[in-house]
């Protein structure tokens, strides 16, 4: 399919437009009327395209003994990494096909939640641009485009893998050498900070390219009905013609970030944290939390429609896609 966009018309670019768009979308779809069967429906959806993206909000419990005024944490750390040493030398035997099962189950699992979430892009996409509560439709009319979405994800998040895992394993070595030895010097520490930064660099493109899927590659797929490939194209000649505006809507963005936490926050405290342990649970959390997931999706699509009619999904007649011909 021929992914070639039409001609766009020149306008200005505003990171402040869509936002009023994407308020009336949200009031729009999740108020008007209200309906609280809808808010599920679309909330399911959602639900899929969130899956494995967000940890909740469990916290970190550190009840250790590093409090003990009587060790410092040097020896102490030296005394857990010589016990943990020393316990996996003597269980080998068991502690290696163990920690395979694990990495396979965690990897099955991984596979699974990403093409479940592929799936949901689509769904939710479809449901906040055609202002519908669908779950069977979007699942099968976008099944091609979502297993495109999939694979191409699955290959990116194993060449991040590739990149991540080999300088994730220096630095805990040479960190670990760094704490036994007890020895802090700037020319020991300089090589350690090197790589963290190195880790922070290379964790950052990634976040990008992932945002930019998310926001951009997966409505163009949406629209074209082609493969991600040819999606990623399309946004790059964008991106080239429009770097300036691209670089204000990913600044943009973390404002709008902090300040829908805010706004996350201060409807934690109102209700007593009472919607913080109903947002923990899976699903309805996603139900709770809807209006601003829709609206993070709604902003996007609206940014989009700004570089021509040929972006604009807000259509009420489905797009093109690629799903399996009907008799008839």
């Amino acid at each position: 399919m021929n992914m070639e966009p039409p001609a766009s018309h020149l306008r200005e670019i505003s990171v402040i437009e869509p936002v009023h768009a994407a308020l009336a979308r949200v009031k729009l779809v999740l108020f008007q009327p209200f309906d609280l069967g809808r808010w599920f429906i679309i909330g399911f959806c959602a639900w899929l395209a969130q899956l494995g993206e967000s940890g909740g909000f469990n916290g970190f419990n550190f009840n250790g003994n590093f409090s003990n005024q009587n060790t410092r944490p040097v020896e102490h750390f030296r005394d857990l990494y010589g016990q943990a040493r020393e316990f996996a030398l003597a269980n080998l035997v068991w502690l290696i096909p163990l920690a395979m099962l694990v990495v396979v189950l965690v990897l099955a699992l991984t596979v699974l939640l990403l093409w479940l979430s592929s799936r949901g892009k689509f769904m939710f996409l479809h449901c906040v641009a055609l202002n519908k509560a669908e779950v069977a439709l979007p699942w099968a009319q976008y099944r091609g485009a979502a297993n495109r979405l999939f694979w191409f994800r699955l290959v990116l998040g194993l060449a991040g893998l590739v990149i991540f895992l080999p300088l994730v394993v220096v630095l805990a070595v040479l960190g670990i050498r760094l704490f036994l030895a007890g020895d802090f010097e700037l020319v020991r520490v300089m090589p350690v900070v090197g790589l963290f930064l190195g880790l922070i660099l290379v964790g950052l493109v990634l976040v990008l390219v992932q945002k930019f899927m998310m926001d951009f590659v997966v409505p163009i797929m949406y629209l074209r009905g082609g493969t991600c490939l040819a999606a990623w194209r399309e946004l790059g000649r964008l991106l080239a013609a429009h770097s300036g505006d691209f670089v204000l809507y990913i600044l943009f963005q973390i404002v709008l970030a902090i300040a829908l936490a805010f706004l996350v926050i201060l409807v934690f405290v109102l209700t007593c944290c009472l919607a913080c342990c109903l947002a923990m649970l899976p699903y309805l959390g996603t139900v709770l939390l809807l209006p601003f997931l829709t609206f993070q999706r709604a902003y996007a699509l609206h940014y989009l429609a700004q570089f021509g009619p040929e972006y604009d999904v807000f259509s009420p007649v489905p797009p093109p896609v690629s799903a399996a011909p009907t008799p008839g």
